[in-house]
């Protein structure tokens, strides 16, 4: 039973070491990507967002035609309050035809750091 713990804790351990791209310490070139997504509540946005980004609520009505004035082929960079909700929100993406690089930038202080972008508030 010891060792049916073991393997299960160390399966875990595995899996959740390597979903955390989210918290990845790499840097990115903001120029590299065709938009920077924030897709919190309008609320969080007011709070502080990335310089330069666009918000894009997940959970607003109209996300999916927002995602379609966007080109499907192109890079974007998408960050929310944790990972989670720009996890659901490529996932989304890939599910309509979005075949760039759509990287998870995470809660809006990690991906500041990524960026080298300011965090700002209002707008």
């Amino acid at each position: 039973m010891n060792i049916l713990k073991f393997v299960v804790g160390a399966l875990i351990a595995v899996f959740a070491t390597t979903s955390l791209t989210a918290c990845a310490t790499e840097t990115y070139d903001p120029t590299a990507y065709a938009a920077i997504i924030d897709v919190r509540t309008p609320e969080e946005w007011a709070e502080g967002h990335l310089q330069g980004a666009v918000r894009m609520g997940i959970a607003d009505s109209d996300f999916a035609s927002q995602l379609a004035t966007l080109d499907p082929a192109k890079d974007y960079y998408i960050y929310c309050r944790s990972g989670n909700r720009a996890g659901q929100a490529i996932d989304y993406m890939r599910s309509v035809g979005f075949t760039g690089e759509l990287i998870n930038g995470g809660a809006v202080a990690n991906a500041a750091t990524q960026l080298g972008l300011e965090v700002v508030t209002g707008e």
